[in-house]
């Protein structure tokens, strides 16, 4: 089975650098995970009074407020099959900050055919879903772009509306040159501008999967059917 990106990208998938290809592969079937171990050149937020926002996004690995230069991170991408018989690869970005304090994004991504789309279920409880405009530019780097943002909670479901919501924009290229994949992203709102964002560059190591290879602290604690 193609991986989720490929699905999502159709016949664009092949125009990614061959690097990126291999990145965005994983896959169960496809038999390896992805781990990449860099550095976050700049961490920025807004301005603040975003700084309550971010907290409160702490609680469930989906935002922060910290900030700051050259921090050490590792992002792990591992393919597994859900509770719900689907597909899913976890994007695990965990920060190491000064004094042994670490700080986490967590995201698990399936591809959901009746949406057309990859849904990208933000933190550790699924409870945020957003879909993913994929776009692949000239030089074979990659666009991420959210589209809406739901919230899903027992029976509780609704869209968020505009002004609650904020557009993340996330390029990823490989530097053929030095050998390294550059990573950029920015939340912005558009009512309240720019929220959060980063850059950085990492290395990357494609160890292979047996069976349910995901390490458990990997997975949500609560996973989502509707997308």
């Amino acid at each position: 089975m193609a991986s989720i990106f490929e699905i999502g990208l159709g016949e664009d998938f092949h125009r990614l650098h061959p690097m990126m290809q291999k990145r965005f592969g994983v896959d169960v079937e496809a038999g390896y995970a992805c781990v990449g171990t860099g550095v976050f050149s700049e961490v920025r937020r807004g301005a603040w009074w975003t700084v309550p926002f971010l907290r409160l996004g702490a609680f469930r690995n989906i935002l922060f407020p910290d900030h700051g230069t050259n921090i050490p991170f590792t992002i792990e991408n591992y393919p597994y099959i859900d509770g719900f018989g689907r597909h899913t690869v976890t994007f695990v970005r965990t920060l190491h900050l000064p004094g042994a304090k670490k700080r986490r994004f967590d995201a698990t991504m399936v591809h959901n055919k009746s949406r057309g789309a990859i849904v990208d279920y933000l933190g550790t409880h699924q409870h945020l879903a957003t879909d993913l405009l994929l776009e692949v530019l000239p030089d074979g780097s990659l666009h991420l772009q959210t589209s809406g943002q739901r919230f899903y909670e027992g029976p509780v479901a609704f869209n968020f509306p505009a002004i609650g919501t904020g557009t993340a924009d996330l390029y990823e290229s490989y530097d053929e040159a030095r050998g390294v994949y550059t990573i950029q992203m920015q939340v912005r709102s558009p009512c309240f501008g720019f929220l959060f964002g980063y850059k950085g560059e990492f290395t990357c190591q494609f160890p292979a999967t047996v069976g349910d290879a995901t390490p458990a602290g990997l997975k949500p604690a609560r996973e989502e059917k509707r997308g």
